[in-house]
């Protein structure tokens, strides 16, 4: 399955989320591409849990192993980033953002804290911003590519699919999921960032801008 939109519009302008997208973009474009060079500089700006800072744990956030990881990160930022941008306000997304990849990090670094094995890409955070979807739009529906066929797909259904495989893969169930790396930090960081954004989102929300008639004076 292959999540193209969402149907729920958004009503301002997202101006984090595409800040989001075109840096981790432009660090893509002027990392390494490959080889030993990509390996050194994953391990200057990624997260290496024996030598744990909070500034690798930010920077990490922006660099990616390679194309297809990459994409898969900005395609969910996309489809789902804007309206939790939209209902929390554009500096309360970016804290938001930031907090949920600093939650990711430290859990990552709390359950490998010997290893040397630098961890990078966006999915930790991008994973709190899904659990804070999950909340603000329970009966959103997202347009799905499956099989050769455009389908609405319940955004339930395809975050709780999302959620489950990485909670398997990081409990060792699913033996092929716990080497899959989409985001570049280990399973059991994206669930726990994916939890911390479910809850987070209920403190920083506003409960304004889930009403009409607040968005009715905005636009007048």
């Amino acid at each position: 399955m292959i999540p193209i939109r969402d149907v729920i519009p958004s009503r301002t302008t997202p101006y984090v989320t595409i800040g989001l997208l075109l840096a981790n973009a432009c660090v893509f474009l002027l990392a390494p591409a490959s080889g030993a060079a990509l390996d050194a500089f994953a391990d200057a700006w990624g997260i290496v849990p024996v030598r744990f800072t909070l500034t690798s744990a930010l920077t990490a956030l922006f660099v990616h192993a390679g194309a297809t990881h990459l994409l898969v990160d900005l395609l969910f930022l996309w489809i789902f980033g804007e309206n939790v941008e939209d209902r929390l306000g554009h500096w309360r997304f970016l804290a938001f953002y930031v907090l949920c990849g600093l939650a990711a990090a430290l859990l990552h670094a709390a359950v490998q804290p010997g290893s040397p094995v630098p961890a990078i890409g966006a999915t930790g955070a991008i994973a709190g911003v899904l659990g804070a979807y999950l909340v603000l739009f329970p009966e959103s529906r997202v347009l799905t590519y499956v099989i050769l066929t455009l389908v609405e797909v319940p955004a339930v259904f395809l975050l709780v699919v999302w959620f489950t495989l990485h909670l398997l893969g990081g409990l060792g169930a699913l033996p092929l999921l716990r080497s899959w790396d989409l985001g570049g930090l280990a399973l059991p960081a994206h669930v726990g960032a994916f939890a911390t954004g479910a809850a987070l989102v209920l403190l920083l929300r506003r409960p304004e801008r889930m009403r009409v008639e607040w968005w009715d004076r905005l636009a007048h």
